[in-house]
């Protein structure tokens, strides 16, 4: 598992291999990934968009911007959480993903909350980032 704090809220992510829905033979690798967010925070906040920075094992990049996760801009009062699971496929058998979270307060100031550098790794092969 994954984490890390921004402003009292907590972003922990666990990612996973998913066999049935990778074909290595044809260079496609897919993971989903967990995401929980806990709202440790003394104010209410809204997940207005995300964005994900993404690198291949070969070192390509790709960038991934859009409003919400999975159709949805949660709101979290304090102490509220929320998970959602959604994937990445990748041509190599390694990657890694980190990015951010734009969220609104109550007040309507808008500030990023990071997502935890994580490692996209067949369960065969060791972890590329800590």
């Amino acid at each position: 598992m994954y984490r890390a704090v921004t402003r009292q809220i907590e972003v922990s992510v666990e990612p996973f291999y998913l066999v049935d829905r990778s074909a290595p033979e044809e260079r496609r690798y897919f993971w989903a990934y967990r995401v929980t967010i806990d709202n440790q925070s003394a104010e209410f906040v809204q997940l207005l968009s995300r964005y994900w920075h993404i690198t291949d094992g070969t070192g390509r990049i790709e960038e991934v911007r859009g409003p919400g996760v999975v159709g949805e801009q949660p709101e979290l009062n304090p102490g509220d959480s929320y998970q959602y699971t959604s994937g990445c496929p990748l041509s190599t058998p390694s990657g890694i993903m980190v990015g951010h979270y734009t969220m609104r307060n109550a007040s309507g100031e808008m500030f990023n909350i990071d997502i935890p550098a994580f490692s996209l790794d067949l369960p065969d092969r060791s972890r590329t980032v800590n």
